[in-house]
């Protein structure tokens, strides 16, 4: 795929209508990488007027800051706020909760105040506006999956509806975890804990958190995180059921549904 990057296009004197802020899990982790193709072919074919930054977007910080090192944080954020503010960015997308988190509610305070919206919420955006139309009969109609509430979207943000509207949309059957919504559990991976080794205990949280999602039956856990991704998809593994249970962003259930 070819994606403008904000460069090129500064060079033609254009300003795009988002920028796509990828992220570290987005840019270089395998599977992350499908989100963001996935997420990225959704804005080319409705015809989004979208740019990345390419080489010169750096790590949010955000990990740095939660294991504690803010002198390394604030280094990377004002580095990040310097390049956001030249080319004068107004309007921010990103898949990942936790870039999503620290560029909206962290940034401002240090000078970068941009519009920042979650891929979710900017999906159902999409679909509400017409934009965004699933094909009849879609790869997933009729599906029972269940949906996983981020620690940084949900009970940082409060958004839970955007996301499960967005499922709706593709005619599926939801079904909920039993601690969901403003009573999640936690992946496991947040906090800068996917960075660390982990503590003694009786049991892995990405595991507990694969037993909820499998105790529902469904087939498919709807995820909206890359560090989600991997820890939900880690817990599914460690239970072998790879075979009965898929871990999909929804940005990947929407690519595959949309209308030709």
């Amino acid at each position: 795929m070819h994606i403008n990057t904000m460069a090129e296009l500064a060079a033609e004197n254009r300003e795009p209508e988002i920028l796509f802020w990828v992220g570290c899990a987005g840019s270089f982790d395998q599977r992350a990488q499908k989100i963001t193709q996935a997420f990225a072919s959704i804005l080319t074919h409705i015809g989004v007027d979208f740019a990345i930054l390419g080489n010169e977007e750096m790590c949010t910080g955000d990990p740095a800051r939660r294991a504690g090192n803010e002198f390394l944080f604030q280094m990377m954020a004002y580095q990040n706020i310097d390049i956001l503010n030249r080319y004068k960015i107004k309007k921010i997308v990103t898949a990942c909760p936790h870039c999503f988190n620290i560029l909206k509610n962290e940034y401002p305070v240090l000078g970068g105040a941009y519009e920042v919206i979650h891929h979710a919420v900017y999906l159902q955006q999409l679909i509400d506006a017409g934009k965004i139309v699933m094909r009849e009969n879609g790869f997933f109609k009729g599906k029972k999956i269940t949906y996983h509430d981020s620690c940084y979207l949900g009970r940082a943000n409060n958004i839970y509806e955007a996301p499960r509207k967005v499922l709706e949309a593709l005619d599926v059957e939801l079904v909920e975890m039993k601690r969901c919504k403003s009573n999640g559990f936690c992946c496991g991976a947040g906090g800068a804990q996917v960075f660390k080794e982990e503590e003694k205990g009786e049991k892995r949280v990405s595991t507990e958190r694969a037993e909820e999602a499998l105790a529902t039956g469904a087939g498919i856990i709807a995820s909206n995180c890359p560090f989600c991704m991997t820890m939900l998809t880690d817990g599914v593994k460690v239970k072998e059921q790879e075979e009965n249970m898929q871990v999909l962003d929804i940005a990947e259930l929407i690519a595959k549904s949309l209308a030709v």
